[in-house]
Protein backbone atom coordinates (compact mmCIF):
# COMPACT_ATOMS: atom_id res chain seq x y z
CA UNK A 1 0.00 0.00 0.00
CA UNK A 2 1.31 3.32 -1.00
CA UNK A 3 2.03 6.12 1.81
CA UNK A 4 2.47 9.89 2.42
CA UNK A 5 5.22 11.36 3.86
CA UNK A 6 3.11 14.81 4.57
CA UNK A 7 0.64 16.74 4.94
CA UNK A 8 0.06 18.38 1.39
CA UNK A 9 -2.23 21.02 2.12
CA UNK A 10 -5.12 22.41 3.37
CA UNK A 11 -8.02 24.03 1.56
CA UNK A 12 -10.26 25.85 2.93
CA UNK A 13 -13.59 27.49 1.78
CA UNK A 14 -14.36 30.80 1.87
CA UNK A 15 -16.70 33.72 1.70
CA UNK A 16 -14.08 36.83 0.96
CA UNK A 17 -10.94 35.81 -0.67
CA UNK A 18 -9.29 39.01 -0.14
CA UNK A 19 -10.14 38.84 3.47
CA UNK A 20 -8.98 35.07 4.05
CA UNK A 21 -5.75 36.01 2.09
CA UNK A 22 -4.64 38.63 4.35
CA UNK A 23 -5.65 36.86 7.41
CA UNK A 24 -3.65 33.85 6.77
CA UNK A 25 -0.57 35.85 5.63
CA UNK A 26 -0.22 38.50 8.58
CA UNK A 27 -1.17 35.66 11.27
CA UNK A 28 0.70 33.02 9.67
CA UNK A 29 3.34 34.87 7.70
CA UNK A 30 2.11 33.26 4.51
CA UNK A 31 2.23 34.27 1.27
CA UNK A 32 0.59 33.84 -2.51
CA UNK A 33 2.20 31.85 -4.70
CA UNK A 34 -0.80 31.88 -7.18
CA UNK A 35 -4.21 33.58 -7.78
CA UNK A 36 -6.72 32.37 -10.66
CA UNK A 37 -10.37 33.42 -10.70
CA UNK A 38 -11.99 32.45 -7.23
CA UNK A 39 -8.32 30.51 -5.71
CA UNK A 40 -5.45 31.56 -3.54
CA UNK A 41 -2.86 29.29 -3.07
CA UNK A 42 -0.52 30.15 0.08
CA UNK A 43 2.87 29.16 1.22
CA UNK A 44 5.72 29.13 3.76
CA UNK A 45 7.96 28.78 0.88
CA UNK A 46 8.85 24.83 0.06
CA UNK A 47 5.89 24.06 -1.50
CA UNK A 48 3.41 25.58 -4.15
CA UNK A 49 0.77 26.15 -1.46
CA UNK A 50 0.40 24.96 1.93
CA UNK A 51 -3.26 26.63 2.50
CA UNK A 52 -5.78 26.58 -0.71
CA UNK A 53 -8.60 29.14 0.27
CA UNK A 54 -11.80 29.13 -2.46
CA UNK A 55 -14.17 31.79 -2.34
CA UNK A 56 -17.79 31.14 -2.29
CA UNK A 57 -20.81 32.76 -2.63
CA UNK A 58 -21.80 35.25 0.40
CA UNK A 59 -24.96 33.32 1.06
CA UNK A 60 -22.89 29.55 1.65
CA UNK A 61 -23.90 28.04 4.87
CA UNK A 62 -21.42 28.68 7.52
CA UNK A 63 -18.67 26.24 8.99
CA UNK A 64 -21.23 23.45 11.21
CA UNK A 65 -20.74 23.68 14.81
CA UNK A 66 -21.20 20.79 17.37
CA UNK A 67 -21.10 17.00 16.99
CA UNK A 68 -20.94 17.02 12.62
CA UNK A 69 -18.56 15.67 10.87
CA UNK A 70 -16.29 17.39 8.99
CA UNK A 71 -13.38 19.47 9.87
CA UNK A 72 -12.49 20.52 12.89
CA UNK A 73 -9.43 22.96 12.28
CA UNK A 74 -6.50 23.62 10.33
CA UNK A 75 -3.23 23.71 13.50
CA UNK A 76 -0.29 25.64 12.84
CA UNK A 77 3.01 25.05 14.74
CA UNK A 78 5.49 27.83 15.55
CA UNK A 79 9.04 27.26 16.22
CA UNK A 80 9.30 28.80 19.82
CA UNK A 81 7.80 30.06 22.78
CA UNK A 82 8.42 33.49 21.95
CA UNK A 83 6.76 32.80 18.33
CA UNK A 84 3.49 31.72 20.06
CA UNK A 85 3.48 34.93 22.58
CA UNK A 86 4.46 37.25 19.48
CA UNK A 87 1.06 35.47 17.81
CA UNK A 88 -1.07 35.80 20.97
CA UNK A 89 -0.22 39.69 21.40
CA UNK A 90 -0.98 40.16 17.52
CA UNK A 91 -4.73 38.32 17.64
CA UNK A 92 -5.06 40.32 20.91
CA UNK A 93 -4.27 43.77 19.28
CA UNK A 94 -7.00 42.62 16.66
CA UNK A 95 -9.62 41.95 18.73
CA UNK A 96 -9.52 38.27 17.72
CA UNK A 97 -10.91 35.93 20.40
CA UNK A 98 -8.20 33.34 21.57
CA UNK A 99 -8.36 30.33 23.92
CA UNK A 100 -4.68 29.23 24.95
CA UNK A 101 -4.67 25.84 26.07
CA UNK A 102 -1.84 23.62 27.85
CA UNK A 103 -2.58 19.98 26.40
CA UNK A 104 0.90 18.76 28.38
CA UNK A 105 2.76 17.83 25.32
CA UNK A 106 1.85 21.70 23.20
CA UNK A 107 0.86 24.43 24.23
CA UNK A 108 -1.99 25.75 21.69
CA UNK A 109 -4.08 29.22 21.00
CA UNK A 110 -7.27 28.47 19.12
CA UNK A 111 -9.55 30.84 17.16
CA UNK A 112 -11.58 31.45 14.27
CA UNK A 113 -10.89 32.52 11.27
CA UNK A 114 -13.20 35.43 9.51
CA UNK A 115 -15.35 32.89 8.15
CA UNK A 116 -15.71 30.72 11.52
CA UNK A 117 -13.14 27.87 10.22
CA UNK A 118 -11.26 26.82 13.07
CA UNK A 119 -7.68 27.27 13.54
CA UNK A 120 -4.51 26.09 16.18
CA UNK A 121 -1.54 28.02 16.34
CA UNK A 122 1.04 25.98 18.99
CA UNK A 123 3.77 25.27 20.40
CA UNK A 124 4.96 21.60 20.36
CA UNK A 125 6.42 20.80 24.07
CA UNK A 126 6.74 17.21 24.11
CA UNK A 127 10.71 17.61 24.53
CA UNK A 128 10.41 20.55 27.35
CA UNK A 129 8.66 18.54 29.26
CA UNK A 130 9.94 15.27 28.51
CA UNK A 131 6.24 13.35 27.80
CA UNK A 132 5.37 12.08 24.32
CA UNK A 133 1.54 11.28 25.57
CA UNK A 134 -1.57 13.88 25.47
CA UNK A 135 -3.67 11.63 28.38
CA UNK A 136 -6.71 14.05 27.96
CA UNK A 137 -5.29 17.48 29.50
CA UNK A 138 -6.82 20.37 28.44
CA UNK A 139 -5.91 23.13 31.13
CA UNK A 140 -5.99 26.70 30.55
CA UNK A 141 -2.57 28.76 30.06
CA UNK A 142 -1.70 32.91 30.12
CA UNK A 143 0.24 33.36 26.74
CA UNK A 144 1.32 36.61 27.64
CA UNK A 145 3.89 34.67 30.42
CA UNK A 146 5.62 33.34 27.57
CA UNK A 147 9.44 33.27 27.98
CA UNK A 148 10.22 35.24 24.73
CA UNK A 149 14.02 34.28 24.47
CA UNK A 150 15.15 30.71 25.03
Amino acid sequence: MPTADHLGHVHLKVRDLDRAVDFYGSLLGLGVTERHANFAFLSFGDHHHDLALQEVSDDAPPAELGPTVGLYHSAWEVADAAALRTTYEYLREQGTEVTAVDHGISKALYLDDPDGNGVEVYLDTRAEKNREAWEGRNTRFDPGALRTAD
